[in-house]
């Protein structure tokens, strides 16, 4: 019986192919919405979860706005160091310069800090070596450069043994670090050289020998807010427990923040589609309902030869959901194709979230269920004298 239900509802959709289209694109529209949104939402959200973690789970960032003339300096960071869940210290200060070499000219950023910097961030290599301590303390002109500046810059990736000149002082390069997964597209393209801090002392006016920030972290992930509360109750004890002179950033509270934000938008966003699918649904319910007054002829002769109302229930309920899956496949392709040429022209991989085709495949199901039991019924309940008497 179901299978002759479908042979009779396929048949019904093929003799109107223009009606039964127009019928599905509710739903189509609803699938593609709902789909392409929250992939590219929940795209999103891995894209900025995967830069914020690699950044380190275990990092603190400290600004201080005001040190109440009894600043940090760097020989007192080692102080910091001394509490049991702080496991290293660099202090970071950033100035713009111009650095070139034969090969070509670029504005890039400059970073001071001392060794430990590279631990804490979870900065990768390429080539060579990163600052040390003793490069810190020797005032020494070296630099490591990324890989971007090392390109552009110098000409080439492995540069580590040449000069590289900001603002017109030489700085003897050491290290390179590695290439970052994104590529090195033009539009996107940083410049940035790590010198030691007592360097970019000398290089600019604009640092001083007073740590106005500096990053941190903690022994391990577990251990991060009691790394962030040890922290806080020092800069409180040398800033005259002033907690607007400073401000300590917890690496994994952006993470939360931001996943929670994201999480959000990719709920509001599924939300507003959803109701592409509703209007769909509705369609589908309008047209069967013009079907069943079409066909209500039909439905008295079946009557009378003796279906019963659950057959004639059946058959058109098959067909309502048959137009609403049908109308889900076509959506899910075309999201798919979408999705790809997103992909293609943004240069990213966002990728089709198949919880979410998982998803529309059961919303279109609930909406063929839906909106097709009406209609259903209706003609279900249909007298066959009265509906052999109809004549349209």
């Amino acid at each position: 019986m179901i299978l002759q239900s479908l042979k009779m509802a396929w048949k019904s959709i093929k003799s109107n192919k223009m009606r039964s289209f127009l019928t599905m694109l509710g739903i189509i529209i609803g699938v593609i919405s709902l789909v392409v949104l929250v992939s590219l939402a929940n795209g999103a959200t891995s894209s900025v979860t995967d830069s914020i973690s690699s950044l380190g789970s275990n990092l603190l960032t400290v600004s201080i706005s005001d040190d109440k003339g009894n600043p940090i300096k760097l020989s007192e960071l080692s102080e910091i160091t001394a509490q049991e869940t702080i496991d290293e210290v660099a202090p970071v200060a950033q100035s713009s310069a111009t650095a070139s070499s034969t090969y070509s000219e670029e504005d890039a950023a400059v970073i001071g800090t001392t060794g430990s910097y590279y631990a804490i961030q979870g900065l990768e290599l390429g080539n060579g070596r990163f600052i040390m301590n003793t490069d810190v303390d020797n005032h020494t002109n070296v630099a490591v450069i990324n890989h971007d500046a090392a390109v552009e810059i110098m000409g080439r990736s492995n540069v580590v043994g040449e000069s590289i000149k900001l603002n017109g002082t030489d700085f003897l390069i050491v290290g390179v670090l590695a290439e970052e997964e994104s590529g090195t597209d033009s539009s996107s393209q940083n410049y940035e050289v790590y010198i030691p801090y007592t360097a970019l002392i000398r290089l600019t006016d604009s640092v001083s020998t007073d740590i106005t920030s500096f990053c941190a972290s903690a022994v391990s992930e577990d251990s991060l807010d009691e790394a962030e509360n040890a922290l806080t109750n020092y800069l409180l004890s040398r800033f005259s427990s002033d907690e607007d002179a400073f401000t300590v950033v917890n690496q994994s509270s952006i993470l939360e923040a931001m996943e929670s934000v994201t999480n959000t938008m990719a709920l509001m966003l599924g939300g507003i589609a959803a109701i592409s699918l509703l209007v769909g649904g509705i369609g589908i319910m309008n047209i069967m309902l013009v079907s069943v007054t079409e066909r209500t002829r039909e439905i008295g002769i079946r009557k009378a030869i003796g279906a019963g109302r659950w057959t004639i229930m059946l058959q058109f309920l098959i067909e309502a959901l048959m137009v609403s899956l049908l109308g889900c496949a076509i959506g899910i392709g075309g999201s798919w194709l979408i999705i790809e040429i997103i992909d293609i022209i943004g240069g990213v991989d966002y990728g089709m979230s198949m919880g979410v085709v998982t998803l529309s495949i059961l919303f279109s199901l609930v909406i063929g269920v839906l909106f097709g039991i009406y209609p259903a019924n209706k003609a279900a309940r249909k007298k066959p004298i009265e509906a052999l008497r109809y004549t349209g």
